[in-house]
């Protein structure tokens, strides 16, 4: 079958095809837009989720940082507000150490005075208290040392004049507060294998406010590490802290450490998806007076990864769904159609005739009462053919009896006078010949054929006017003319005949001898037109319009009995639409036309 005819015979004519088909659209439709409403707001629930986790995760970074930063500050600032603290610190930065440890020795034992005042002291006091530091460095502007103090370790003092460092050269630097340490200074410390990040403050003089060095400290960033895994909630993606140059001074995914970040620039932009390495989820918290700036940066593909086994238990559910909500409806739609086709294919069995099967469908929805109501109405059919149209055909069989009860006799007494006359008049030969005539023409009424055509009919006409043409030799000539493949459709007994003898009663002129009848017998369109066409006497036109009246009256009379008759055998064998009709004028003859379907079969001519 063509894909056009596919769709002809089983879409675009099944109204059940397409009340399922637009089912399973409405349905597929519907559950797919849900199912993608549902994994959109689980995947932004898991979006907001995931980016308040990072959230909290960076401001715990930025406070741990701040935090240091403040503490260094502190240590500033208690310089400065202790005097005696302050003027060591100024004496400690201008002068050698040996003659700061001289001055330091003097003090002690002219004065007994303790060494809670020493700047050396405070430091590593402060380098005990707070376990994240690594390293603490006093630079000496001045006199170019750097006095280290290392965790875990003694402290040491370096000498680094320009000559044979450059550690002069970076701390003469301006930069921020808060940054990556210097490689010279990381060499300096010792320490290049560790991750640190530095806090740089400068100390100045009370009085003249000059610079007098800096202080450094170190701090190592694995305590970072540790403050942003204390929390419950897991975070995807990585945290890093920047630098105001770009540095990585922290990076929990340990990729960046130590480098300028390549996308530095585009964290300028205040959206919360950022094009990074891939298309990411940013939170950003900058600390402009420190100078940095901790970022975290979650891929969206890690999210989405994260929602794969929900992404697949959604689909898989959707399916379910969609199975379900078109197969339930399937189901129904198909049990209707079967039944709805059986009450079709019922309906054309009726149509062709069959009254006598039932549908058998005894739900009570309204297929049922259509089935139930079908069967009724065939019931009160079947009474009504047993009462008026059986009754009918009784009536008709009854007429036709009496009409062939009127003809034979009449149509003997003729034949016999005529007989008759002809012998008084001539000679044996005639009289053979019409006694020929006259037994055909009773053996073709008289015999009972299996299949009666319109041939036999044509050849009983024949006969019959064979008979007349002896009667009115030279009076009369008679033509007769049938297509060959029409010889052989089934016909009515006495169904031309009487048309004939009409002719030959009422419309012969006998005083004139060029009469003639003419008999064709075509097929066009199926169906099978007689013409019967003379040039007799012709009727006039009221006569001719009460004999049409009468081919369609019910009742039965004496006049046109026989051309009513035959317009009723007609219609009564091969519907209402066939029969024959009649057309005259006076003086110019007339035409008589029967019409009735090319058959097949056998029709009853018993009656």
């Amino acid at each position: 079958m063509s894909p056009v005819g596919f769709y002809q015979k089983y879409i675009k004519n099944n109204m059940f095809t397409k009340m399922l088909l637009l089912i399973s659209l409405i349905a597929v439709v519907t559950i797919v837009t849900l199912s993608f409403l549902m994994y959109y707001f689980l995947f932004q629930s898991a979006v907001r989720s995931e980016l308040d986790i990072q959230r909290s995760g960076v401001e715990r970074v930025e406070r741990h940082v701040n935090q240091k930063y403040e503490n260094v500050q502190s240590y500033v600032n208690d310089l400065y507000r202790n005097g005696s603290l302050g003027l060591d610190t100024s004496y400690f930065l201008m002068n050698s150490f040996n003659e700061y440890i001289a001055k330091r020795m003097n003090r002690i034992v002219g004065s007994g005075q303790s060494n809670t005042d020493s700047v050396l002291a405070y430091f590593k006091q402060r380098l005990d208290d707070d376990p994240d530091i690594e390293n603490i460095m006093l630079y000496s502007a001045e006199k170019q040392y750097v006095y280290v103090y290392k965790q875990g370790s003694m402290t040491r003092l370096y000498q680094a004049n320009a000559t044979h460092s450059y550690i002069p050269d970076v701390m003469a630097m301006e930069s921020q507060s808060v940054t990556l340490p210097n490689f010279w200074v990381r060499k300096l410390a010792g320490d290049a294998a560790v991750p640190l990040f530095s806090i740089r403050s400068p100390i100045n003089d009370m009085t003249t406010y000059k610079n007098l060095g800096q202080l450094l400290v170190l701090f190592r960033t694995e305590a970072l590490a540790t403050v942003l895994n204390s929390s419950e909630d897991e975070m995807k993606g990585s945290v890093m802290v920047l630098s105001g140059d770009g540095s990585v001074m922290f990076d929990s995914g340990g990729r960046y450490y130590g480098e300028k970040y390549p996308y530095a620039e585009r964290l300028l932009n205040s959206k919360e998806t950022v094009f990074l390495d891939e298309e990411s989820y940013v939170t950003i918290s900058a600390h402009n007076q420190a100078g940095y700036t901790v970022v975290g940066i979650t891929p969206k593909r890690e999210v989405a990864e994260s929602l794969h086994g929900l992404q697949s238990t959604i689909i898989i559910a959707a399916l379910l769904c969609i199975v379900v909500a078109v197969s339930i409806p399937a189901l129904m739609i198909v049990n209707y159609s079967k039944r709805t086709d059986n009450i079709i294919r019922f309906m054309r069995k009726v149509e062709k005739g069959e009254f006598v099967a039932r549908m058998q469908d005894t739900k009570e929805d309204q297929l049922g009462q259509i089935a139930g109501s079908f069967n009724e109405m065939l019931d009160e059919l079947t009474r009504y053919i047993d009462k008026v149209y059986k009754a009918e055909i009784n009536q008709k069989n009854a007429e036709l009896s009496a009409l062939q009860a009127r003809i034979n006799p009449h149509f003997l007494y003729n034949t016999l006078e005529v007989i008759r006359m002809r012998a008084l008049s001539q000679g044996a030969q005639d009289v053979g010949d019409m006694i020929y005539s006259l037994s055909m023409l009773f053996k073709n009424i008289v015999q009972r054929k299996s299949n009666y055509t319109l041939k036999d009919e044509l050849e009983a006409c024949r006969l019959y006017l064979e008979l007349f043409r002896i009667r009115y030799k030279d009076k009369y000539i008679y033509k007769m003319f049938c297509e060959e493949p029409i010889k052989s459709v089934p016909m009515m007994k006495m169904s031309l005949q009487p048309l004939i003898e009409n002719y030959i009663v009422h419309g012969l002129r006998s005083d004139q001898d060029d009469n003639w009848l003419s008999i064709t017998a075509t097929q066009q369109d199926g169906e099978v037109c007689i013409v019967i066409k003379d040039n007799g006497k012709g009727i006039e036109p009221k006569r001719l319009e009460d004999i049409r009246a009468r081919l369609q009256m019910a009742e039965s009379n004496g006049e046109s009995f026989g051309l009513r008759s035959v317009n009723e055998r007609l219609k009564l064998t091969f519907g209402s639409s066939y029969g024959m009709d009649i057309e005259s004028e006076p003086g110019n003859g007339t035409t008589v036309t029967v019409r009735f379907p090319v058959t097949e079969g056998k029709l009853d001519n018993n009656v």
